[in-house]
């Protein structure tokens, strides 16, 4: 089995586990949910990894398609784009912003407990690929304070994790209101664009 398809079953990306954490951390953000249309994408904008033979690379980074198309059969193209804009880099490459689903989503992981989410990518076998992608090409450009960086180059999954929520929470506070993301390069042909 796939590591996407693995990270959605039972992973970071776990199809009853992290829309429940992106439906609070919406809450969080911008008050409850009343339209049906954001609980169909906190639901499907991650299915796209089924089949994906890693998270952060050309096939993963792609990932936001599926959910996209599904949205935007669903319900139009603005949605369609709401879906696919959850990628920070698919949204840069494209020359846009992030959605706000793209903000709850990247806060929904902050409100994780460590060990439940560390417990999933080990299970899934994604933490090997996060890991080794940590402090390298994957973050070169983004704004990490000094704390974060080291972290993310120990070795360590509690100090990946820990240097990966302080930047989402500082990367979420300046997003929120729909700021232009200046933190996020652009990815470096992993997009094929």
């Amino acid at each position: 089995m796939k590591v996407g398809t693995k990270s959605v079953l039972f992973g970071a990306h776990c199809f009853f586990i992290h829309p429940i954490f992106l439906f609070i951390a919406w809450c969080k953000l911008y008050g409850f949910p009343f339209d049906p249309r954001l609980w169909v994408a906190f639901f499907v904008h991650d299915l796209g990894y089924i089949g994906k033979p890693n998270m952060d690379g050309k096939e993963g980074e792609a990932h936001v398609e599926l959910g996209a198309k599904i949205m935007g059969f669903l319900f139009g193209k603005e949605w369609a784009d709401f879906s696919k804009y959850h990628s920070r880099f698919y949204a840069k490459n494209d020359n846009v912003k992030p959605s706000r689903l793209c903000v709850a989503d990247k806060l929904a992981i902050c409100l994780e407990p460590a060990w439940f989410y560390l417990l999933r990518v080990n299970l899934s076998g994604e933490i090997k690929e996060y890991m080794r992608l940590a402090g390298k090409s994957k973050y070169k450009g983004e704004s990490l304070n000094r704390d974060e960086y080291m972290n993310l180059d120990t070795g360590t999954q509690m100090g990946w994790f820990t240097s990966m929520v302080s930047y989402m929470k500082r990367w979420v506070d300046e997003h929120k209101d729909g700021k232009e993301d200046t933190w996020t390069p652009k990815s470096c042909g992993v997009l094929g664009k």
